[in-house]
């Protein structure tokens, strides 16, 4: 199964088969005026990290422990068997990514992220309500370990500073060179990391890139193996589209850094800084 769904491919789906779900980050007022008919909603903040008040603790959006995680999975109705579908609010898809890569990394293997989001949906002529869905839960969705590769702030220090591994930053040129920092206390970069800015992962209308040309793209990337090559964001959100890219172009995933630049900038380590 593609990790991308097309919206023409959604509209010829049955809504029995599958469940839907809107991963919008910070946006429970929105939902509740406007979503996908049938789509539920799961907060980035609530549901798919464990926000700590200090973010030099694994950056500004930590995984939670797998296990409640499961539990979250079994309210919502998602058993072994479910076809996922995630959009959000954002053409790139950010926040759909990160809900992509926890529930691939719990085991699931049933789910899909539609290409362009919610806008995208829309436009080819899905159906948007204010009802609010609640599905019957199913039990909890046995998770004890993130089943996909992770890597923490110890090893990309060890990364950075033996260029062993391919250190790739995804947030914005500007971000990356230290130009402009919206969100975190620092402005800057990794040292050794390279950058890859995720939107160079879709076409100019905000649409994933096919297989083939995200494979072309992928070439040569890194000098390293994918599976040690480890990708960070600002907070192990954004990260996750590049990780949604590579599997749609049919390559390995690499590691996930989910501490990211939030947590690495606020541990005093090393930095590349204008």
């Amino acid at each position: 199964m593609s990790p991308i769904i097309e919206p023409a491919e959604l509209l010829k789906l049955d809504p029995l088969d599958y469940l839907l779900f809107d991963a919008s980050a910070g946006a429970k007022v929105r939902y509740a005026e406007k979503h996908l008919a049938g789509a539920q909603y799961v907060d980035l903040d609530e549901d798919l990290a464990a926000v700590r008040p200090n973010a030099a603790e694994g950056g500004r959006h930590p995984l939670p422990d797998p296990v409640q995680f499961g539990k979250l999975l079994g309210k919502l109705g998602i058993d072994q068997s479910a076809h996922v579908i995630v959009y959000d609010d954002k053409q790139n898809s950010n926040a759909a990514a990160r809900f992509w890569w926890m529930l691939r990394a719990a085991g699931h293997q049933k789910v899909q992220v539609i290409n362009g989001g919610f806008d995208a949906a829309v436009s080819a002529g899905f159906p948007v309500n204010s009802t609010i869905v609640i599905k019957p839960a199913a039990d909890d969705y046995q998770i004890t370990q993130w089943n996909l590769p992770l890597a923490d702030m110890d090893e990309v220090e060890k990364a950075s500073k033996t260029g062993n591994q391919t250190i790739i930053d995804v947030r914005s040129k500007e971000r990356f060179d230290g130009i402009n920092e919206p969100i975190d206390t620092v402005a800057g970069h990794i040292p050794g990391a390279i950058n890859v800015p995720f939107t160079s992962n879709l076409d100019k209308n905000g649409a994933f890139l096919t297989p083939g040309n995200l494979k072309k793209q992928f070439k040569g990337l890194s000098e390293h193996d994918h599976q040690s090559t480890i990708v960070h964001c600002g907070s192990g959100v954004t990260a996750c589209h590049l990780l949604l890219a590579m599997d749609h172009a049919g390559l390995p995933l690499p590691k996930l850094y989910v501490g990211s630049w939030s947590e690495w900038s606020r541990n005093g380590k090393e930095m590349v800084t204008l």
